[in-house]
This record gives structure tokens, C-alpha cells and sequence, in this order.
């Protein structure tokens, strides 16, 4: 599965971003799937993950409360809306199927990148 990350952008302290990873097939709607960041010099973390169908959502303590995870099956489409953006969510954020990321056979696009400025 093809995934395609966009939305990403420069916005000030406090702003609103609003990620989308588009899948080409529909395969996708079976797959857990995930909202993972990485940032110069770091590790790739897992910032938000959602089930399948879409009805449970987890995310990392950093982001909680802030940002939300979502999916539109229809649409092989997920989403990821973060408000109250912090500088230190500056990162390329990527999609990915979460069980394959945990098997480490992942393949990464592109991302979308996210500057948040102080």
C-alpha cells in the first residue's frame, strides 16, 4: 500500500494543522494504522495510532489532549488534527500501517513537514 502524508506546513505557537495520509488501496481499511514523527537527530516515535474500524485511538502523552487521530475508511484516508502546537512538534510526520512499523518491514513516504515556530 501506497501511503501519501500532506498538510504539513509552517504555523506559529498555538496554531492549527491539520495532517492527511492517503492509502491506494483499500486494503487499508483493514490495518491499524499510526501518526509517527521524527525530528532532526532523533528517533522516529509513534505520536498517535488508531484501530481499524476507527473506534479506539491512542497517543503518546506529549500530544494528549492536543491532537486527534481519525479515519474515513470510504475514503482510504486518515487524519490528524493537532491544536495548541507546541515548537517541539516540529518534526516530518509520517503514516504508517502499525503492525508493520512493529515488525520493522515498514516502508516510509515522503512526510509532510511541520514547523512550528515560538
Amino acid at each position: 500500500v501506497q501511503l501519501v502524508e500532506s498538510g504539513g506546513g509552517l504555523v506559529q505557537a498555538g496554531g492549527s494543522l491539520r495532517l492527511s495520509c492517503a492509502a491506494s488501496r483499500s486494503t487499508f481499511s483493514i490495518n491499524a494504522m499510526g501518526w509517527y514523527r521524527q525530528a532532526p537527530g532523533k528517533q522516529r516515535e509513534l505520536v498517535a495510532a488508531i484501530s481499524s474500524g476507527g473506534g479506539s485511538t491512542n497517543y503518546a502523552d506529549s500530544v494528549k489532549g492536543r491532537f486527534t487521530i481519525s479515519r474515513d475508511n470510504a475514503k482510504n484516508t486518515m487524519y490528524l488534527q493537532m491544536n495548541s502546537l507546541k515548537p517541539e512538534d516540529t518534526s516530518v510526520y509520517y503514516c504508517n500501517a502499525v503492525r508493520t512499523v512493529a515488525r520493522g518491514i515498514a516502508s516510509w513516504g515522503q512526510g509532510t513537514q511541520v514547523t512550528v515556530s515560538s
